[in-house]
């Protein structure tokens, strides 16, 4: 007999690479919402990341300290199949624009239709990290343009380290 899954344990999963502000927000308001929050993070080998796994679990952990009831991991192969040996019952998803929503509920539909059991709850970003996504930050970052109001400390040391600036 298949064990229920806990719906008070809910997963937020992403690559970042790195994480950012916006991040981080959607994962403090879960953090609220659930007993435990397990942030994870995707390893994909057939994708080019600015930063090793390792080095985006450290700037994660850093970030999220004062989250008592939050987890950082990795993990690869099917998000679902990660949530199903987790036991965890819920699905995060952010939601920052219009052009989010299709890809997401995409997302969302293959993922219940894989394990009906899991629920798929999406949050909106606060408008302050509408437009901020990893891929931008890392943009501003390597032409020498000013992110540091975009992602944690830990993350812009580890970016300037990357991308020194002149």
């Amino acid at each position: 007999m298949k064990a229920s899954p806990n719906y008070r344990h809910a997963v937020y999963a992403g690559s970042f690479d790195p994480v950012t502000y916006g991040h981080t927000a959607i994962i403090e308001r879960a953090a609220r919402l659930y007993d435990r929050v397990t942030v994870a993070i995707g390893v994909n080998p057939a994708k080019t990341s600015l930063f090793t796994p390792e080095e985006r679990l450290t700037m994660l952990r850093d970030a999220l300290a004062g989250c008592d009831n939050v987890d950082v991991e990795s993990f690869s192969g099917l998000l679902i199949n990660y949530c199903r040996g987790l036991g965890a019952g819920v699905l995060v998803r952010g939601l920052r624009l219009l052009t989010d929503f299709e890809y997401e509920f995409q997302l969302g539909l293959a993922n219940r239709d894989l394990e009906p059991d899991i629920e798929t709850v999406f949050m909106f970003t606060e408008s302050e990290h509408v437009y901020i996504s990893s891929s931008l930050v890392k943009e501003i970052a390597m032409n020498g343009g000013d992110y540091s109001r975009y992602v944690p400390p830990g993350v812009l040391k580890a970016l300037r380290s990357k991308y020194p600036q002149p």
